[in-house]
C-alpha cells in the first residue's frame, strides 16, 4: 500500500503543474539561506530536498514511519521526523517557514494543525498550505451521472474534502496577517497520476466497469481529468 502511494506521489510530483506548484510554494515561503523551514506531511521528502538545494535548513515531518523511512533512504543528508501536524516537536517561534502540501484534508483536527503552525513560527514567519478541493475533482466520461456519483464517493472517503476552501479562514483565525489565496488547476491527460485515486471506485458495484472505460480511454489517449488546488499563505 505504501509503495503504491509512493509511486502515485512520484508520478504526480513529476507533472509540470506539480513542479510549478512546488516552486510557487517555495517563493511564498520567502525563505533565505539558513532559514529554518518545516515541511509537514513531507512524504518521501522531495520538497525538503529541493528546499535544501536553495540553502534552506529544511526538515520534514510525517505521521507514516514508512514514508519517513523512504525519505531518509532517498535523502540521507536531510532531516526527517516522525510526527503529526497537530502536535509539532519544534519549539515556540523557532521556524521561519511552515509548509504543508496535501495534508489538511487528512488530519484529524485541521484547526489544531494551523494553531501549531502559528506556535512554531517566529514573528514575520511564513505559512504556506496547499490543498486540493476534493469535490472539484472531475473526470471526463460518457456516463456523467455515474461519474458524478463515483466522484462523490471519492470525496466522502476523505476526512475533510473541502478544507482547502476553509483554509484562509483557519489561517486568519490563527492570527496570521497578509493572508492570500491563489488557485491552480491540475490537468491530467494520462491516467497514471490519478490511478491510485480512481482505483478506489472499484468498491462500487459500477466501479469496475467505469474504471475499465477510463483505462481504455488512457490507452487511446482520450483520458481527461482535473483537480483544483488552492495555495493559502500568510505572515505570522
Amino acid at each position: 500500500m505504501v509503495n503504491d502511494l509512493s509511486s502515485a506521489l512520484d508520478r504526480l510530483d513529476t507533472l509540470p503543474a506539480s513542479v510549478e506548484l512546488r516552486k510557487r510554494s517555495y517563493e511564498l515561503l520567502s525563505a533565505r539561506p539558513g532559514d529554518a523551514v518545516l515541511d509537514v506531511g513531507c512524504g518521501t521528502g522531495l520538497a525538503v530536498a529541493e528546499l535544501a538545494e536553495r540553502g534552506v535548513r529544511a526538515e520534514g515531518l510525517d505521521p507514516s514511519p514508512d514514508m519517513i523511512g523512504a525519505a531518509r533512504t532517498r535523502y540521507p543528508r536531510a532531516e526527517f521526523t516522525l510526527g503529526v501536524a497537530e502536535s509539532l516537536p519544534q519549539a515556540d517561534g523557532s521556524l521561519h517557514g511552515y509548509r504543508a502540501d496535501k495534508v489538511l484534508h487528512a488530519v484529524a483536527d485541521p484547526e489544531a494543525a494551523i494553531a501549531e503552525a502559528a506556535r512554531v513560527l517566529a514573528p514575520g514567519g511564513r505559512i504556506v498550505v496547499l490543498g486540493q478541493d476534493w469535490e472539484g475533482v472531475a473526470v471526463d466520461s460518457d456516463d456523467p451521472v455515474l461519474t458524478r456519483r463515483l466522484m462523490a464517493v471519492l470525496s466522502e472517503g476523505v476526512p475533510h474534502p473541502t478544507i482547502a476552501r476553509s483554509t484562509r479562514n483557519l489561517v486568519l483565525d490563527a492570527g496570521f496577517r497578509d493572508v492570500q489565496v491563489e488557485g491552480r488547476l491540475l490537468v491530467f491527460t494520462g491516467a497514471d497520476a490519478m490511478m491510485h485515486l480512481l482505483r478506489r471506485t472499484a468498491n462500487d458495484p459500477d466501479g469496475p466497469r467505469w474504471l475499465a472505460d477510463q483505462l481504455d480511454r488512457a490507452e487511446r489517449d482520450r483520458f481527461f481529468g482535473m483537480a483544483p488546488v488552492l495555495i493559502t499563505s500568510g505572515t505570522r
